[in-house]
């Protein structure tokens, strides 16, 4: 062995301990706003069903629903791979794996509407049988992995009908075996951070009526408004939304129609690609990164209905633009039909199945100290891992190919894909 370096130093040890004083309330700052992912599951979409039509069998319906548009539009995976454009090598295995799909998990995410979709005539009994319906799929293992409501938002003409309907659910849930797991509630349309401030002492109200823990209850937040992307102060009035929202937030939500409309959009441009919709997302991107709060895409009003011809230009569409979102990040958007089911699933599972060797060996690599033709760094396998994870939660990828390329189990994936705070820094240095 060599001589081992001396080391010295010119600074005595109250210089670090000084500075550390100095940063404890920034490292207590970080620690409670910037939290990192939670490590949970996140649907690839969320389907909106009036609260007025919702029904028990409204799962089972929509992936039938979907089923028979593959039948009568693209009834083998060379017509399918042909309206998407996707290659011969995938074909097969993603018309499979979307058919599959359909029959097996047709929504990952439902959202029981009594917002803009809402056309019912007594919203109180719309909202207690939307509770019963719920808790008894949980109950009996038929429920998408993901339910809720969407309410009326807290603006003065509806408030008190929003209150009245979000009491009304949560008190049926707790009436009929309390609240599932897979629980989410969309606060829509808010404009000020105050707004989502009310929200909360509203299910702070309701966990004391129940003896529920504190911040049992959380919510997505619709993002809608030009108010919720830039306040009047010139500030990110979403960055305060999330703040104000004191820990509850899981989601940001982005409103394609509302948000285009609300900016003077006409409406045969008002799209989820549209630059104003790129700004909006981009906002809402930067300001929940770190958070645990996900960002959600919005949706097309395009619908496959109709001649071949038209369903398979609706297909298109859709397709490019889920593929386009998920290479921004943007992993869950909104589905409006039945029909946008099965090019939802086509998107997400050809983005994980063309990029899943790649990744494996990066990550395996990495993991190894193998080396490669790439140079990643910690942070790039915590974003090689999640891109895994994603990919086996909603079937575009299987537990054994993943272990066999990379060689590692699940929970080894979740240790790269959710490090604690500091752990990235540290490896790095």
């Amino acid at each position: 062995m060599g001589q081992q370096e001396k080391v010295s130093t010119s600074l005595a040890g109250a210089v670090s301990e000084g500075i550390s004083a100095s940063l404890a309330t920034v490292d207590a700052e970080l620690d409670r706003r910037y939290p990192g992912d939670p490590g949970t599951r996140q649907p690839v979409h969320t389907v909106y069903v009036p609260g007025n039509v919702f029904a028990a069998d409204t799962i089972r319906s929509w992936g039938d629903q979907a089923l028979a548009a593959l039948d009568e539009h693209a009834p083998d995976a060379a017509t399918f791979a042909g309206v998407l454009g996707l290659s011969d090598d995938l074909a097969e295995d993603v018309y499979g794996r979307v058919r599959a799909k359909l029959e097996r998990e047709p929504i990952e995410d439902l959202r029981v509407d009594f917002e803009d979709g809402y056309a019912g005539a007594d919203e109180d009994a719309d909202a207690a049988r939307a509770a019963r319906l719920i808790s008894e799929a949980f109950a009996q293992g038929t429920a998408a992995p993901y339910m809720g409501i969407r309410m009326k938002c807290m603006e003065a003409a509806v408030r008190d009908r929003g209150i009245r309907t979000t009491d009304v659910f949560l008190t049926g849930l707790m009436e009929h075996g309390g609240l599932p797991d897979g629980l989410v509630l969309t606060l829509p349309k808010v404009t000020y951070p105050e707004q989502v401030s009310a929200f909360v002492r509203l299910l702070e109200a309701f966990e004391k009526a129940h003896g529920l823990d504190a911040g049992r209850l959380g919510f997505e937040i619709q993002i809608e408004t030009s108010q919720s992307i830039l306040a009047a102060d010139g500030t990110a009035a979403v960055a305060r939304m999330i703040d104000a929202a004191e820990g509850r937030a899981t989601g940001l939500h982005y409103g394609t129609f509302d948000y285009s409309a609300c900016l003077g959009v006409s409406a045969a441009y008002q799209a989820s690609d549209h630059p104003a919709a790129d700004h909006a997302k981009a906002i809402m991107q930067v300001a929940a990164a770190g958070t645990g709060v996900r960002v959600s895409d919005g949706s097309t009003n395009v619908l496959p209905v109709g001649s071949t011809a038209h369903v398979h230009e609706a297909w298109k569409l859709h397709y490019g633009l889920t593929r386009r979102a998920l290479a921004r990040a943007y992993y869950q958007g909104w589905d409006m039909h039945p029909g946008h089911i099965p090019t939802r699933y086509a998107a997400v599972f050809a983005f994980y199945r063309e990029g899943f060797e790649a990744a494996a060996k990066r990550l395996s690599a990495y993991a190894n100290h193998a080396g490669g033709d790439v140079m990643d760094e910690p942070a790039t396998a915590k974003a090689l891992s999640s891109y895994l994870l994603r990919g086996i939660d909603c079937g575009a990828l299987d537990t054994a190919e993943v272990d066999a390329l990379t060689g590692m189990t699940r929970a080894d994936l979740d240790r790269f894909a959710a490090p604690r705070r500091g752990d990235l820094t540290a490896t790095a240095q």
